[in-house]
């Protein structure tokens, strides 16, 4: 008998408890199946939790229902949810009187022995004590909603920060492209009549610059923070409300008082004396009224803790999808800036390469140019030919005037060739580019 586990599941849709006998190494699937069967609530919409608010795990055996030890074992419970409904018709009807309770109820003038009349207030003791240790039950039900609530809570603050961080990110990346891509396109307006020009690539840092600005939509994080920081003064409301915390004060007095009543009972002689039921029928009316007013108090909290618990479940995939998208957006920001520069290390490497040519045709003109004027200056060593910028002809130097008109066409025909193929290669250079 020691060695058998078994595990209370306190209903807080019915307040009813269910208990159940364990099987060796059951699975929580299993006995999942097993609550479905006797409360109604499918596998899908159960939610399962400890008096701490930690949600049973599905990957571990049943028996983490059940707490180590001997002490406290039979009183240790589960609170079985239904996460189909959020709100919950509370409060339930009080528990059953017994029939010499009920009796003493229906007429409680009525003059029963001593002895027979310390049997029923022993009775309807019982019976105020039970429905305190309800109250207790379900109270401790709904502060594992609201320990579960904070769990949730807690993430939800987890991935809002996540989100801030990653959406602030974003901005400063979109201000530092924007700030760049107008700083590349005015320098290069600028260059563009006597450098390098694209039309091609002009288009494109132009679409860069307003996919950029499509991006700028994704940091836009305002409406989820609005929902996000409602919640939270609503959750600390919840925790501030005096329904947070216990309320049965009335119904330990009245407790308190039906042991009293019992006590003073116990202390008359047994003779043949003949007594009433009127003040521990009043004590039990005062308690079933005090606990409709607690229980009524306590599901409407409950019902408050779960619709809050249930916008926090609709909006961690609205957060999740904001994340990814500002998660793609600043991959494409990135994208662009890389892409970017490398067309600008692309501009200087074809700037690189025109200067180069440019650098080449020079010395190639030079070079040619002075082949032909020194061709030029043996001629005219040779043949004693005056220079044609520094002698003047004269009609008897007809000839020789002739032979220096000669040569300088030659060398301006050369020269003229010599440009036209250097205007032909910066001509290709611009081709390319």
């Amino acid at each position: 008998v020691l060695f058998l586990q078994i595990v209370h599941i306190l209903n807080m849709t019915s307040a009813k408890i269910v208990s159940f006998l364990l099987h060796p190494e059951e699975s929580l699937h299993s006995l999942q199946i097993r609550i479905e069967f006797e409360t109604g609530i499918s596998t899908g919409n159960q939610e399962l939790l400890l008096e701490t608010g930690i949600c049973l795990d599905p990957r571990k055996p049943a028996s983490q229902c059940v707490i180590d030890g001997v002490r406290g074992w039979d009183s240790y419970m589960v609170y079985l949810f239904d996460k189909s409904k959020t709100v919950y018709d509370g409060p339930f009807a009080s528990r059953s009187l017994s029939d010499c309770v009920n009796y003493i109820v229906q007429d409680s003038k009525i003059q029963l022995p001593i002895p027979q009349l310390r049997k029923v207030w022993a009775e309807a003791v019982h019976y105020v004590i039970g429905l305190k240790e309800d109250y207790s039950r379900l109270f401790q039900g709904q502060r594992a909603a609201m320990l579960s609530l904070l769990r949730y809570n807690a993430n939800l603050i987890k991935m809002k920060n996540n989100m801030v961080s990653a959406s602030q990110q974003l901005k400063a990346k979109l201000e530092f492209f924007h700030q760049s891509i107008c700083l590349d396109l005015e320098r290069y307006s600028d260059q563009m009549a006597y450098g390098i020009s694209s039309e091609k690539m002009l288009k494109a840092w132009k679409e860069m610059e307003e996919k950029a600005s499509q991006c700028a939509q994704a940091e836009d994080i305002g409406y989820l923070d609005e929902q996000i920081m409602a919640l939270h003064t609503e959750i600390v409301e919840l925790q501030k409300s005096p329904y947070a915390r216990r309320q049965g004060e009335v119904m330990e007095s009245l407790e308190q008082r039906a042991i009293d009543l019992y006590k003073q009972l116990k202390t008359r002689p047994p003779d043949h004396a003949y007594s009433d039921s009127t003040d521990m029928v009043k004590i039990i009316v005062q308690t079933v009224q005090s606990q409709d007013r607690v229980l009524k108090e306590l599901f409407g909290h409950l019902s408050k803790l779960l619709g809050c618990k249930q916008k926090i479940i609709d909006l961690l995939p609205k957060i999740e999808v904001a994340l990814n998208n500002i998660k793609e957006a600043d991959n494409s920001v990135m994208q662009m800036q890389g892409k970017r520069q490398r067309e600008i290390w692309h501009l200087l490497k074809i700037a690189c390469t025109q200067s180069s040519s440019r650098s080449l045709v020079s010395s190639s003109l030079e070079g040619t140019a002075s082949t032909p004027a020194a061709t030029w200056l043996s001629q005219s060593s040779s043949g004693n030919v005056p220079h044609p910028l520094s002698s003047v002809a004269t009609p008897e130097d007809g000839e020789n005037f002739a032979h220096v008109i000669e040569e300088n066409l030659n060398y301006l025909e050369l020269f003229s060739s010599i440009l036209q193929e250097a205007r032909q290669e910066q001509n290709n250079s611009m081709m390319v580019s």
